[in-house]
């Protein structure tokens, strides 16, 4: 029988930094990859007190675990995935653990859990978020799958994770592949984040004409107040950054174009499914996929009219109101991706505890922000928190800054500056503060083309109009 704690199995970047990380706390780890020569390569690389033993096959690997074996995959999603698993079910007995670390898709998730039960084996989704320095120092690690399996190597994840002001950013929250789907969900509103600051840049830099150095001055000053979080620190860390070429600022000479990887797409597609409001996610996603048309948008350009883009503010009065609708974007993505996550919680039994949620994402995390420490003190005290503006200080803020918010969207528009971030986060709360919109008109429509009936305001009952005799 082995005698190594773990076994790692996936060495990119990720792997190889979560089973330093692993070994670094006092367990010993065995680490496998389909190429022999990636694992050579870390091998050699590491000094050779580590205790961290290699294999180079499948059935090596399985041999050096001690029992109950705990296999941690971090492997690229989806059919990779699959196969690895196919591989390893003969190998493995019941009361094993498999833990999947990739960014699997929750559907997936579900039917690798049952399958997993069906031999008696524990299975986790573990969706782990902070980056290869993250992998490397303390994530934040999000699970979903076996209690059992959890209590197993609760002792061993917890000690890898984050610290944040309320401990470990570690937790089980749910069953089946509810640690997937809130994985999922943190990366759509990882998009909406980074939409919304791309967004705050390009109103600087074009909007007001700003240099680098002086957007990287003011981001720092916005990092030292509530929008102090990871993404905005990075951000005034690469504004800051010289083209080791001397062309000057390292961000000017990056091409314009962005991709999506699939997180940010299902979690809006689940929104679709659901019937949850997650605009600002999309708006995101779909941002990404108009900057990839280049060739298209560099001809555009040259045949569509649009105003000089330059704000009409003062650039005091500018950046006062760009801090305002930044924090406001900021609330309203993270309130759509926990209210996603609370009816996702209802449709698929997961008894998600929002509080824990926003505890785990607290450090480590890309999205980790000050801001998260209230939101969880807002869930705690209302579980069933519709919205999250709708709750202290949240609510408040919305009153105090929502005036600049729209200056501010107004003013881009005017200039031609798209930002659709921050439009969609304003546009979804202006509908959603509003008590009656115009879907009556909708609902008349809709019966008028297709008897699809409608209900009144004045009685109870369905109602069906023949349009065409109405005179």
């Amino acid at each position: 029988m082995g005698s190594m704690d773990i076994g790692v199995i996936g060495l990119a970047v990720m792997g190889q930094n979560l089973a330093l990380n692993i070994e670094s706390r006092g367990y010993t780890v065995a680490v496998y990859n389909r190429t022999e020569a990636r694992t050579r390569a870390f091998i050699e690389s590491q000094s050779k007190s580590k205790a961290i033993e290699a294999a180079y096959d499948i059935e090596s690997f399985v041999a050096l675990l001690s029992r109950p074996r705990k296999v941690l995959l971090m492997v690229k999603s989806g059919a990779a995935t699959d196969a690895l698993i196919e591989a390893l079910l003969p190998l493995l007995e019941p009361g094993d653990i498999l833990m999947d670390g990739g960014n699997a898709h929750y559907s997936d998730t579900d039917r690798r859990y049952a399958a997993a039960e069906r031999l008696g084996l524990h299975y986790l989704g573990i969706g782990i978020s902070g980056g290869e320095t993250g992998a490397l120092l303390g994530p934040a690690i999000m699970v979903g799958g076996s209690l059992s399996g959890y209590e197993q190597v609760a002792p061993l994840l917890e000690s890898l994770a984050a610290v944040g002001p309320h401990g470990s950013c570690c937790a089980l929250l749910g069953p089946r592949s509810a640690g997937h789907y809130v994985k999922m969900i943190h990366n759509g509103i990882e998009y909406a984040l980074m939409q919304a600051l791309c967004e705050a840049y390009d109103l600087m830099h074009r909007g007001l004409e700003m240099s680098a150095d002086e957007m990287a001055d003011v981001f720092g000053r916005w990092n030292d107040a509530e929008l102090e979080s990871y993404l905005v620190a990075i951000t005034e860390k690469i504004l800051r950054q010289q083209d080791p070429e001397g062309t000057g600022p390292l961000v000017e000479m990056i091409l314009d174009t962005a991709a999506q990887k699939g997180t940010g797409k299902w979690s809006s597609q689940s929104a679709l499914d659901l019937g949850t409001p997650s605009a600002s996610i999309a708006a995101a996603v779909f941002a990404r996929i108009t900057s990839s048309l280049k060739a298209e948008r560099s001809a555009a350009e040259m045949l569509l009219a649009g105003p000089h883009p330059r704000l009409s503010m003062r650039r005091d009065e500018a950046l006062d109101a760009l801090f305002s609708t930044l924090l406001l974007a900021f609330l309203t993505v993270y309130g759509q991706g926990f209210r996603q996550l609370q009816d996702a919680s209802q449709d698929r039994a997961y008894a998600l505890d929002l509080s824990e949620v926003a505890r785990v994402w607290m450090a480590g995390c890309i999205i980790r922000a000050r801001l998260l420490v209230p939101m969880g003190k807002a869930f705690a005290r209302q579980p069933d928190l519709a919205y999250l503006l709708l709750a202290e200080p949240f609510q408040s803020l919305w009153n105090k800054h929502q005036a600049s918010f729209r200056s501010m969207v107004a003013c881009a528009h005017e200039a031609g500056i798209p930002v659709p971030a921050m439009s969609s986060a304003l546009n979804f709360v202006d509908t959603y503060r509003t008590a009656r919109l115009p879907a009556n008109l909708l609902q008349a429509q809709r019966d008028y083309f297709g008897a699809h009936t409608y209900q009144r305001i004045d009685r109870d009952g369905i109602e069906h109009t023949n349009w065409e005799q109405v005179r």
